[in-house]
């Protein structure tokens, strides 16, 4: 009886918890009637994405800037391809076992993780409208021009996964999707990042590496597989980041710290 009622403290806690990461599922669902709202074709940010990317982070080839896609498309491989899909096919897997392992190491860092897991989506979902903006594939299918009908696409690499697998993981999970032009921030690596920040201490050593392993796979696959460039990644990071700090600031005022007090959630220098 004693175990039974200490399972069930512990799942009233870990509910409690992770309330915040919940919630996104519920807003995510209830975006879908309002996916359009601000959209039109001519807000919808394409080759200007295309052109900013070959330029901050492209490579010189003939004179021309080239992005980081032009370089990787005729180096793709099968086995990268698999290599690659892991991180898009696991993150939700992934956000659910580190909440889980931060419940029963650190309740705080758990507390931490979720409401910036809640505020980071919020603040993506909110600039898939204030800065649509196309991903790679739908660039390199249709070039600059916007059709606000066209479908959510897991893309090639993905659809070639699918089709080596006989599973429709992927067609199906982005089939679901309500938003096309919602490639700016990537919400994919904003979930690893949290990961590492906010299971700095609480992870340990080996976990610390994994998680930054994890995270840095992520990024690379995002760009591989053609779901982002590069400056998507670079402000999914700096989104994840700029929530995970304002809810320890926010954690800090609500219990009445100094305001120099560390937060052992950051990392030591």
């Amino acid at each position: 009886m004693a175990r039974l009622r200490g399972a069930l403290d512990h799942a009233r806690a870990l509910v409690g918890e992770a309330a915040p990461i919940a919630l996104v599922g519920v807003v995510y669902a209830a975006m879908r009637p309002f996916a359009d709202v601000g959209l039109s074709p001519a807000r919808v940010h394409t080759c200007d994405l295309q052109a900013l990317d070959a330029r901050a982070f492209g490579v010189t080839r003939g004179g021309a800037a080239l992005t980081v896609h032009d370089w990787i498309a005729p180096h793709r491989t099968t086995a990268l391809d698999l290599f690659f899909a892991i991180p898009y096919g696991t993150f939700v897997l992934a956000s659910v076992t580190a909440a889980l392992l931060l419940h029963f190491r650190d309740a705080a860092a758990l507390r931490r993780f979720a409401w910036s897991f809640l505020a980071v989506n919020l603040a993506g979902f909110a600039t898939y409208h204030l800065y649509p903006a196309a991903p790679p594939w739908y660039v390199h299918a249709h070039g600059c021009a916007v059709d606000l009908a066209a479908r959510p696409s897991e893309g090639p690499a993905l659809a070639h996964v699918d089709a080596l697998t006989g599973v429709p993981f992927f067609a199906w999970m982005y089939g679901r999707s309500s938003a096309v032009f919602g490639a700016m921030p990537s919400l994919h690596v904003t979930y690893p990042l949290l990961i590492v920040l906010a299971g700095w201490r609480a992870l340990g050593r080996a976990g610390r590496l994994l998680a930054c392993a994890y995270f840095a796979w992520m990024c690379v696959a995002a760009v591989y597989l053609d779901h982002h460039w590069v400056v998507d990644v670079v402000a999914g990071s700096a989104y994840a980041a700029s929530a995970f700090a304002l809810v320890a600031m926010a954690t800090r005022w609500r219990a009445a710290e100094p305001p120099d007090a560390i937060d052992p959630a950051w990392p030591s220098p």
